[in-house]
């Protein structure tokens, strides 16, 4: 019987790879799952996925593990104020997340000042969490937008002793260009305030971030609502996105994990691809040369 050579966009079967391998297209490995060999670097470390995900707000540490494991990441964000680290006897959502398959990247959420932020980052060091830190000093309650003032403070006191620090920024060139001059291993600004779902609302801000910003990693953190906004911020040029609600909210975790798994990847290729220009007017799709007349 004749070979018949799959759709590029089939799921390969584990158990068919080796018969199938000479088919495979050049962006997935020996076991048929996306190679990510375009890794995303921070501070010399490397992920191979441009996806993190956070911890919260899940129905239960079972679903919440699930999608994990659905999104491909290969960091997980823990808000280090709402989570159980001293008492062993009670139940934890870091019990749920595996050690050797997730680098944990605590997170200071729910801090208003620099203090409380450097607080909360030593105290995530001190109980074995990570000395990398997403750090967030909010400015306000409804908008939960970030304090510039202060983080920049605080993110100068923690390069200083140490820490990786990727703070969470507005989508401002200017904080981002100080919060580097003050040590940030990476900017991450929004996309909309967190939680709303209301995607990306300044691409032209984003787009002058990627520009002028090169030194370090730029991901997009915060007001992704749906695959399609994580796609279009790597389209913009992001070198990551990090997102929690999106996916925690959804009617099904699980398979929005997985669809913001493959957004993240089919956005970064399309920004490394190249798009076509836009145009006013139509422009035809065979060329009039050659055309039998």
């Amino acid at each position: 019987m004749a070979s018949i050579r799959p759709p590029a966009c089939a799921r390969v079967p584990r158990w068919s790879i080796q018969h199938l391998s000479r088919w495979l297209p050049r962006d997935y490995n020996s076991l048929g799952d996306i190679d990510m060999s375009d890794q995303l670097v921070i501070a010399g470390r490397a992920f191979n996925s441009r996806l993190i995900v956070g911890t919260g707000k899940y129905r239960s540490f079972q679903e919440m593990a699930r999608a994990h494991a659905a999104s491909g990441a290969d960091m997980v964000t823990v808000a280090v104020r709402r989570v159980n680290l001293t008492d062993k006897s009670k139940e934890s959502l870091l019990d749920y997340i595996d050690r050797e398959k997730f680098f944990i990247l605590p997170n200071t959420a729910a801090c208003y000042t620099a203090d409380e932020a450097i607080r909360t980052a030593r105290l995530a060091r001190e109980v074995g969490l990570s000395n990398w830190v997403k750090l967030e000093v909010i400015g306000d309650q409804q908008t939960l937008f970030p304090d510039t003032e202060q983080l920049i403070e605080a993110t100068r006191v923690l390069v200083k002793e140490g820490f990786i620090v990727l703070p969470y920024t507005n989508d401002d060139l200017i904080a981002a260009r100080k919060l580097i001059d003050a040590g940030a291993s990476a900017v991450m600004p929004l996309a909309a305030p967190i939680g709303s779902g209301l995607g990306i609302q300044n691409p032209a801000n984003l787009r002058i971030l990627r520009e002028r910003i090169t030194e370090v990693p730029m991901i997009v953190d915060a007001g992704v609502g749906t695959a399609s906004d994580a796609a279009v911020a790597m389209e913009l040029g992001a070198d990551g996105v990090l997102m929690n609600t999106a996916i925690a909210e959804a009617a099904d975790a699980v398979l929005m994990a997985e669809a913001m798994r493959d957004a993240v990847v089919a956005g970064r290729k399309a920004f490394n691809a190249g798009r076509m220009p836009k145009r006013l007017y139509a422009s035809a799709s065979s060329p009039l040369a050659g055309v039998v007349r």
